[in-house]
């Protein structure tokens, strides 16, 4: 089922403990301008778009089913004008691999602390948050990229990872670890695969390989899998194929339009 509009409204929409596992990647702060009014991601401060974040999640709380869990990939970005890049004279990004990726943008007001070239901290800072919110941090995964972006800068090593927090809603959750193990050993924390590209799609894509985990280690057969950040659809296309139901909400009409295409979903609300 596919939700057209803002997740913090359409969540509403879901019915109650109806939702066995959470799977997203919701936009990252000052990174990209998805050409929207109610997107997130460009606040005026990565602590607001911390904030509003875990907003949405104190909302999900009431569809998540007891034993569920809640799957965030989430990345960094640098303080300053430009997010991913706070000079222009560091990126190699153009228009070819995507300069909005990098996007120009007025420089954010004046920090407490964050200085014009900082990491934000974003991933950590919402970890904190959502702890604070009640939820169970119960691991920080890091998914490291054999090909990562590729930078021009020589003051600090090319950025190859991002993190997944697995978040519980009880002490008590399902988490099926023999699905994922590597032969007869119990997978890791750190997980390796490259970033994947759908050339109708926005910058960023899933991997099927990342929703596929946090999939076979949250659900059954049969339970309903969510993302309120669906974007290209790679989350519902994966739990279709392992035989789960999936729930998908997204604010970009043309994203709906890859979504339905890719899983030929014809219901829209």
């Amino acid at each position: 089922m596919i939700l057209l509009g803002d997740c913090l409204d359409k969540v509403e929409k879901i019915s109650s403990e109806s939702i066995q596992t959470v799977i997203t990647s919701p936009p990252y702060w000052g990174l990209r301008d998805y050409d929207n009014d109610e997107q997130l991601g460009q606040e005026s401060s990565p602590d607001i778009f911390v904030s509003k974040l875990v907003q949405l999640f104190s909302k999900i709380k009431r569809v998540l089913k007891n034993d569920g869990t809640v799957w965030v990939n989430i990345g960094d970005t640098f303080f300053g004008p430009k997010g991913g890049h706070f000079n222009s004279k560091n990126s190699i990004t153009n228009e070819a691999t995507g300069t909005q990726y990098r996007q120009s943008r007025k420089a954010p007001p004046k920090h407490e602390y964050l200085k014009t070239g900082d990491l934000s901290g974003v991933p950590w800072k919402f970890a904190i948050a959502m702890q604070k919110d009640g939820w169970y941090l119960k691991q920080d995964i890091v998914w490291h990229k054999p090909n990562p972006m590729p930078e021009a800068v020589n003051n600090r090593c090319v950025k190859s990872h991002e993190y997944i927090f697995l978040f519980s809603k009880s002490k008590q959750y399902y988490f099926d670890a023999d699905s994922i193990r590597i032969r007869d050993i119990r997978r890791g924390s750190v997980w390796s695969f490259n970033t994947a590209s759908l050339k109708e799609a926005h910058f960023a894509v899933f991997p099927e390989e990342l929703p596929a985990l946090c999939i076979k280690a949250g659900t059954k057969e049969g339970d309903v899998v969510l993302d309120p950040f669906m974007g290209s659809g790679t989350t519902a296309v994966v739990a279709q194929k392992l035989g789960r139901k999936w729930v998908g909400i997204e604010l970009n009409p043309k994203y709906i339009e890859i979504i339905k295409r890719r899983t030929a979903q014809s219901e829209l609300f």
